[in-house]
């Protein structure tokens, strides 16, 4: 059996249980005839998207519930994300992704960054992250323009680095200006990647549980080539974050996706513009690679 492309794992499980025609009362007694117990209640989380399987039991049920659905084994297992951490590791300072670009490596990254301070950045708190994209009539990219909304979690946090690059290896990487509450500071380029890495220092230093917001532009050098995406990795985890694409009116794509990689796992869903020629995808608990890819017609 085929399921329309689902976006997460609750998409997929709804999708499939309508095509299947079957119930959650149904599941729910088919499942305890399996000697793998859910309950109803929990049936109706999971394809609401309010909770998921992660248990060995729930992972058990799982694969019956697949079975029952008339789906390939381990269709609905695959959408399902990493764990969420609980007890000591819920309190655990975020590690860092250890890339930038996305042909870039550790060895570059690590060169990128290398004089620059990263020891406050684990120290912020990224309550929220929106990054605005302007396409010219033209199909190019013509700035970006980035608000944070931080919160530090110690006295005495007074910067973070950000980063980006170029439209294509080795092109010349964007410029960075500072906006709101803060400054540019170091700036390192590789122009090998395509990459530039910059300090942006706070107007002032924060103290314990202070939150800030923080505003900066790229601007994209020209000529570039045409845009065919946009897309954000996330070093560190973000609780809310928006990305929205303006197109020119007289240069609308084809279609646009928006995109998410986690642990290697692309998953896809469209996007439709909305009435001022824009799209947008937005992300709850975000790490890792995320953004919207479009194409063009003739």
């Amino acid at each position: 059996m085929t399921v329309p492309a689902p976006g997460c794992f609750a998409d997929a499980l709804r999708a499939a249980i309508q095509v299947r025609e079957t119930t959650l009362e149904r599941l729910a007694e088919q499942l305890r005839a399996r000697g793998t117990p859910v309950s109803l209640a929990t049936l109706s989380y999971w394809q609401t998207g309010r909770s998921r399987p992660e248990r060995p039991r729930s992972l058990a049920a799982l694969d019956h519930l697949e079975a029952l659905l008339g789906l390939a084994p381990g269709s609905l297992r695959s959408l399902l994300e990493a764990p969420k951490p609980r007890g000591r590791a819920a309190r655990r300072v975020p590690q860092p992704l250890a890339v930038s670009a996305p042909w870039s490596d550790m060895g570059e990254f690590r060169r990128l960054v290398a004089e620059l301070d990263l020891s406050q950045d684990a120290l912020l708190t990224r309550l929220s992250a929106h990054d605005h994209i302007e396409i010219g009539a033209d199909r190019v990219k013509r700035v970006q323009r980035t608000r944070q909304v931080l919160r530090a979690e110690r006295d005495g946090v007074d910067r973070i680095v950000v980063t980006s690059w170029a439209e294509r290896r080795g092109g010349p990487p964007p410029s960075v200006t500072g906006l709101r509450n803060c400054t540019v500071g170091r700036v390192n380029i590789d122009r090998t990647g395509g990459q530039i890495a910059a300090e942006l220092l706070f107007d002032h230093t924060l103290a314990r549980r202070e939150t800030i917001i923080v505003e900066h532009e790229y601007r994209i050098p020209q000529p570039s080539p045409i845009a065919l995406g946009h897309q954000r990795v996330s070093r560190l985890p973000v609780r809310g974050y928006l990305l929205e694409v303006r197109f020119d009116p007289r240069a609308l794509p084809r279609y646009c996706v928006q995109y998410s990689e986690i642990g290697g796992r692309e998953q896809v869903r469209a996007v439709d513009l909305d009435s001022a020629h824009t799209a947008h995808a937005y992300a709850t608990d975000l790490q890792g690679r995320y953004g919207l890819r479009w194409a063009w017609g003739r």
